[in-house]
């Protein structure tokens, strides 16, 4: 899941993207309300989620969060606000964010509620993927071949997970540097083959019901064997 948080507090920025990045989630920030949403207009097909603070500069998260209903930019938001006043929570809401957190707030019900949204648009799909003897649980941060643990850091996690939740298709590079790691990442890296490779080696995929193919000059595909 890769978000983007909007927050001129840089120190509090600092520490949530600590925080969310040892969860495993690719996180970009920014600290002023019309790069916010100049960032949003061009790339919110980029985010499964934005965390906005209520008062930034320039432009306040409320208009950021209009703007992006009147642009039909369905992205779900999460607005930090320090305002715990009933009219607040519902212009929120009215406005199109999809949940608010008072501040200050405890990281884990932060991550809570996070978890809550990301939920939303893929109610259908299941919380626990299998492919041939692969299984992965998806709440508990579990992988197993068969009836054998498999150890992964949690960028390696989050790449199998990503490849289950698209079977069969041809993913490429580019997308997987998007959704799952951030603006730091140039296209040019080389980080997401390294990452693949182990994931292959740790997985032990050469005597596997299951393929995770290299398309030369595209990217990968994740396939059950028939």
């Amino acid at each position: 899941m890769r978000i983007l948080l909007v927050e001129d507090e840089e120190r509090l920025a600092t520490v949530l993207v600590r925080g969310l990045s040892k969860k495993g989630y690719a996180v970009d920030y920014i600290t002023d309300g019309e790069k916010a949403m100049k960032r949003i207009s061009l790339n919110h097909i980029d985010y499964d989620l934005v965390i906005l603070d209520l008062m930034l500069p320039s432009l306040d998260g409320l208009s950021i969060c209009q703007g992006m209903r009147d642009a039909n930019i369905t992205t779900p938001v999460l607005i930090l606000t320090a305002r715990d006043e009933i009219d607040t929570k519902v212009r929120l809401l009215l406005t199109g964010a999809d949940d608010y957190l008072v501040k200050p707030f405890a990281f884990e019900e932060l991550c809570a509620r996070i978890a809550a949204l990301a939920r939303r648009p893929v109610g259908a799909l299941p919380a626990v993927l299998s492919a041939g003897e692969i299984t992965l649980k998806s709440a508990e941060h579990v992988v197993t071949k068969g009836e054998k643990a498999v150890p992964l850091t949690l960028k390696e996690f989050v790449l199998l997970e990503y490849f289950m939740r698209h079977p069969n298709m041809v993913i490429n590079r580019e997308e997987l540097l998007t959704h799952l790691w951030d603006f730091n990442y140039s296209s040019f890296s080389n980080v997401v083959d390294v990452h693949v490779k182990n994931l292959r080696k740790k997985l032990d995929l050469e005597n596997s019901q299951v393929v995770l193919e290299t398309i030369r000059g595209v990217g990968y595909r994740f396939a059950q064997q028939v």
